[in-house]
């Protein structure tokens, strides 16, 4: 039998080539942030064990729920269908602490968070930029939709602090307003989960006998497997999709 390898094996890198033997090419420098964001999702990627579940919610409510708030207030504070995720998502933290939680250096004990800092995905023009929004489990709905749409400004505008994209013990990532049925986000270590919304759509289901179009949401839970186990990641999903569907226990 042959000698046990003392340390991991290398990790092959991915080959380049000088692509001007094929055609034109154009030299386009990466900017600073875009290359954190770069090693970031690396590191996350080939150091994480990723899980990702999936499935889909009934925002019919919601939408109800919305339209009665938009008769009530003042245009442009009614509640966002990212606001009652966020909502949804910090209550499910609150009942589930291991995802709220982060790996110490050693890898060998869970650091339990007692705040609730939620990141979302913003599009800008130096690209996805995560800003954070915080205490979001003391907010109404109607304060984390005016905390949303000040830091998505903040960052289109080129303003986000650093301050700003840190602390954060969970993100949810929005692709709806892009399209799409679906994607899996990868996880911001060093937080153990991220929740993916993609684009929501009619669909019909089955519902007491009946077969009824309903606005179908897709959301990916992707979680860390070292730390989170299916069993953990379904309850997890579960419960986000039992409060968007019974959304009026969201709207104090």
């Amino acid at each position: 039998m042959g000698a046990d390898n003392d340390g991991p094996a290398a990790r092959p890198g991915v080959p380049t080539y000088d692509y001007a033997l094929f055609g034109p090419v154009e030299v386009r420098p990466m900017g600073r942030i875009r290359q954190v964001i770069a090693r970031r999702m690396q590191a996350s990627w080939a150091d994480v064990p990723h899980v990702a579940q999936f499935d889909e919610v009934d925002i019919a409510a919601i939408r109800a729920l919305r339209g009665q708030a938009a008769q009530r207030e003042a245009a442009g504070t009614q509640p966002s269908l990212l606001a009652f995720v966020l909502r949804a998502c910090a209550r499910a933290l609150a009942e589930f602490p291991e995802f709220n939680a982060s790996l110490d250096a050693s890898g060998s004990n869970l650091m339990l968070k007692r705040y609730c800092h939620i990141a979302f995905a913003a599009e800008t023009p130096i690209g996805l930029l995560a800003p954070v929004l915080r205490d979001v489990d003391r907010k109404s709905l109607q304060e984390i939709t005016l905390g949303i749409g000040a830091l998505a400004a903040k960052a289109k505008a080129g303003r986000l602090a650093l301050s700003d994209a840190e602390g954060a013990c969970f993100t949810v990532s929005n692709l709806g307003n892009l399209g799409g049925t679906g994607f899996i986000p990868i996880i911001n270590a060093p937080e153990l989960a991220i929740l993916g919304m993609a684009r929501a759509a009619p669909k019909v289901v089955e519902i007491e006998g009946r077969l009824l179009a309903r606005p179908m949401l897709p959301l990916t839970l992707v979680y860390d497997h070292r730390v989170i186990d299916g069993a953990a990641g379904a309850r997890f999903l579960a419960s986000i999709k039992r409060q968007l569907e019974e959304p009026a226990g969201l709207a104090p």
